[in-house]
């Protein structure tokens, strides 16, 4: 029971609140309460709450509603303090207060995002086919966005080669963006996961994008960029990523933007010339991102560089 009113405080606050996530988060971790934060919340802008029918009572009631629906329509809900929230979010400064699935939840430790522009080439068509199969066949967790184009593609083949794939949402769970999507985010549901870091009923709108970018950076352990043009969402994605310490793989073809040139000489950035080269990579970095707490102090033990 107190762990459903500390959801239902969480979304009755995430309703009522208009400020960046974080900020929530820190508010919660602070008071070590949800309810005490959305009390504070209520009483900041002098509204009653010592009423049963006070606006903060019919806050907690209508987000309890919410938590209903949620249950009944098989959405999962992950609030960032329970064990079965994606432990890999807990570590970007954007984490969001819950997120949201439909499909098998598992940690996906060995999990990399593919991502580039809404119309690639055929180039690019062929290439994000070809590593999205070739991490499959490393049972390799595929993550992208949906949307037309790359995202599309490297769902699509994860799913005909029968491995899992994650799809990160602009939107709410309950919406299907872009149009004709709904079979795609289907069966990404039934055969591997579907996760939205915005409320059930969140329509598609430009400021989504940022934290759906940052999530789906923060959910993998690193990200691949096949095509991205100057100004695309697949190039915020590449910089979010270095900001979160997630390492960046740049396909060959993609040095002849500028930006990519540049990004290539910072550190964390692999350039591959091919999808052997490329696999290669993901290999070393999944090698290293797994690797356990003893493992680490063997290969520090064992290493030669003067500490």
């Amino acid at each position: 029971m107190q762990q459903r009113e500390e959801r239902a405080a969480l979304f009755a606050l995430l309703l009522a609140k208009r400020t960046a996530w974080s900020k929530i988060v820190e508010e919660i971790l602070d008071a070590d309460s949800v309810r005490a934060v959305l009390e504070k919340t209520f009483r900041t802008r002098n509204m009653p709450c010592g009423t049963e029918d006070s606006p903060l009572e019919r806050a907690i009631a209508k987000a309890r509603a919410l938590l209903d629906q949620c249950a009944s329509h098989g959405v999962g809900v992950h609030a960032f303090w329970e064990d079965h929230y994606p432990a890999a979010l807990r570590e970007i400064h954007e984490m969001p207060p819950v997120v949201f699935t439909k499909g098998a939840v598992a940690h996906d430790r060995r999990a990399v995002a593919v991502v580039g522009p809404r119309r690639p080439s055929p180039r690019g068509r062929a290439i994000v086919s070809g590593v999205a199969e070739a991490l499959v066949e490393r049972n390799i967790t595929v993550v992208s966005g949906l949307t037309a184009g790359v995202d599309t593609v490297a769902h699509t083949a994860v799913l005909r080669r029968g491995g899992r794939t994650v799809t990160v949402l602009g939107t709410g769970i309950n919406h299907y963006r872009p149009r004709g999507s709904r079979k795609l985010q289907q069966e990404t549901a039934e055969r591997g996961m579907v996760l939205s870091p915005f409320l059930p009923d969140t329509p598609a709108a430009r400021e989504n994008l940022t934290l759906r970018t940052a999530v789906m950076s923060g959910y993998a352990a690193a990200t691949i960029v096949v095509e991205a043009g100057e100004h695309s969402s697949a190039r915020a994605q590449a910089h979010i990523a270095l900001r979160h310490g997630r390492p960046v793989i740049f396909t060959q073809e993609l040095l002849a933007n500028q930006w990519a040139r540049e990004h290539s000489e910072r550190p964390g950035v692999y350039v591959a010339s091919g999808i052997a080269e490329l696999v290669e990579v993901v290999d070393s970095i999944l090698a290293e991102a797994t690797m356990t707490a003893d493992e680490f102090i063997a290969a520090l033990e064992t290493s030669t560089f003067d500490w």
